[in-house]
């Protein structure tokens, strides 16, 4: 499902930038941006889909409606192609642009985009959790299964895509948009009656509530006590006990010293019940939250500053789908007689992430357990970390591609437009270090968000993920904005003009890796400084956390 899916949204997404130059008549800062707004609003509504999935319809429904609307976008986006935009007949192409299109027209097209970004953005942070549900994490067996299958779902998600990037890639690269977006609604349609055969053998989670309500009563009840003194130990802190907890289908979480003042809302004070012999009557939970309750804050508390240093990552992510394409078109792609879209060079980071996972996963990771003398190799915020460094390599490597793009382009034609003698195959480094960082930053991502956020949350943090691509998208477009404003002259173009030989996209690679740099330094200060969850009746996160972490506390009672 996730495979077919995964074909479906590259099919429109990975050559959108060249549709909205073509097709539309956009200039190329315009039509990164566009993408990069397109891409970041896909996983802005991945939030709505956490939401509505955790709190009242569960996972199972809310995959379900969200892949119909998926569908319902690609049918409007192949039909608005179809019949509105490809006109005159066979532009769209590299050589026929098409002429100018009614407002009626550009309208249906957005509305169709994006329908397909709510479809795919509610979808895409469900199933990642759904297919994790089927795993039992208290069986040994299936609780590493669970662990390598955000590895494997993340291979299903880019082989699904090599197909978008290598054969619709080159049909639309030669003009022929409808049929790739015909293409990409059939293999949503194939995702979604694949689904819904599974339904008979899923394993479902009943959804937990709003989370809102949950998290506001703590705030509120922590500040309505702020007067309260806070007692070393757990004895005055209330908890519901071990029965109701089960029935509720809920893990409760083990006590934690961090952000203190939460604590108040836990305190047993005598206006928060009223007390017949041992049991506790009339709570208020806008007054009195159980500590499980208060802990959920305090993780999401302590996943923001993770998740905020991940966003960088997704801006240096991003270029793959906009400025390394028009890269590509601005170089020579044609090999005797066959022309190489520059979209489908993103096909080495495919290969590079099915590569990576494999060496990882079967090499890697057991080498360094077995040094270790550890379960698992790398923690995933080493893995994370990792990942950002070799962002890093990837951006420089853009930019010295870059340069010598430039130093060829100008020898020859410096002032016509994509003019350079400089082989597309250049990029294939830059591409590949972006498949190995990905290994390393988002299925670790995948697992950590997953793994550290509570039971009533697990979509918000596969939505985590998510929206740290969608930011990064929207930083991106910020960026080339800034600069675009900052580098434009009445001599000068800019350093992403139309006409990418006479500016310097060169420096504007090199900006995404000292901006990446100083982001994985903040990055390490975060993870030396965050703590694992730690659950009841568990070991908590020993096999996970870093070295020299304070062991889990003693189990607490009401």
């Amino acid at each position: 499902n996730q495979g077919l899916a995964t074909l479906a949204f590259f099919g429109v997404g990975v050559n959108l930038v060249l549709f909205l130059t073509r097709v539309l008549g956009q200039d190329s800062a315009a039509a990164a941006n566009s993408v990069s707004k397109w891409t970041g609003t896909v996983y802005i509504f991945s939030l709505l889909g956490a939401f509505l999935s955790d709190s009242y319809w569960g996972r199972y429904k809310t995959c379900a409606i969200f892949q119909a609307v998926f569908v319902v976008g690609l049918v409007l986006l192949s039909i608005s192609t179809t019949l509105f935009l490809l006109k005159p007949s066979g532009c769209g192409d590299e050589e026929t642009p098409c002429g100018s299109h009614s407002t009626f027209h550009i309208v249906f097209f957005y509305l169709a985009i994006y329908l397909v970004a709510l479809g795919n953005g509610g979808y895409q942070p469900n199933i990642a959790t759904f297919g994790a549900d089927q795993f039992d994490e208290e069986d040994p067996k299936e609780g590493h299964s669970k662990i390598a299958f955000f590895s494997y779902f993340y291979l299903a998600l880019n082989l699904g895509s090599l197909f978008s990037n290598t054969i619709l890639g080159y049909f639309e690269d030669q003009g022929m948009w409808a049929l790739g977006f015909w293409a990409s609604t059939a293999s949503a349609v194939g995702a979604l009656v694949l689904f819904l055969i599974g339904t008979p053998r899923y394993r479902h989670f009943e959804p937990k509530g709003n989370p809102l309500s949950r998290c506001c009563q703590v705030l509120v009840a922590s500040t309505r006590k702020w007067k309260v003194e806070r007692t070393q130990g757990e004895e005055n802190l209330f908890e519901v006990d071990n029965k109701e907890s089960a029935m509720n289908g809920d893990r409760k979480i083990l006590h934690t010293d961090s952000f203190r003042f939460l604590d108040k809302a836990a305190i047993i004070t005598p206006k928060d019940y009223a007390k017949q012999g041992k049991k506790f009557y009339g709570r208020n939970p806008w007054r009195l939250c159980t500590v499980t309750q208060v802990e959920e804050v305090k993780c999401i508390l302590r996943l923001l500053p993770i998740w905020l240093c991940t966003i960088l990552f997704s801006v240096v992510f991003t270029q793959m789908a906009s400025l390394f394409v028009e890269q590509g078109a601005a170089m020579k792609t044609k090999i005797s007689n066959f022309n190489i879209p520059a979209a489908g060079m993103s096909s080495f980071d495919i290969l590079s992430v099915a590569a990576f996972i494999f060496l990882y996963r079967l090499v890697l990771d057991p080498v360094i357990a077995r040094i270790k003398s550890k379960p698992k190799g790398l923690t995933e915020l080493q893995r994370m970390g990792i990942g950002l460094f070799i962002a890093i390599l990837a951006m420089v490597a853009a930019g010295v591609v870059e340069v010598l793009r430039l130093k060829d382009a100008k020898k020859d034609c410096p002032n016509c437009v994509n003019a350079s003698s400089l082989s597309i195959f250049w990029q294939v480094p830059q591409y590949m270090l972006i498949g190995a960082s990905e290994v390393f930053m988002y299925v670790g991502q995948l697992e950590f968000f997953n793994g550290q956020a509570p039971d009533g949350l697990k979509s918000f943090g596969s939505a985590l993920c998510m929206t740290s691509i969608s930011l990064g998208n929207y930083v991106s477009s910020l960026l080339v904005s800034i600069v675009m404003r900052i580098s434009t002259r009445d001599d000068m173009p800019g350093w992403i003009p139309g006409n990418l030989n006479k500016g310097h996209l060169d420096r504007f690679f090199f900006m995404l890796a000292a901006l990446t740099t100083a982001d994985l330094v903040v990055y390490i200060i975060c993870a030396k400084w965050y703590k694992y969850i730690k659950f009841e009746g568990r070991k908590g996160a020993d096999d996970n956390s870093d070295d020299g972490q304070a062991e889990a506390a003693a189990e607490h009672r009401v």
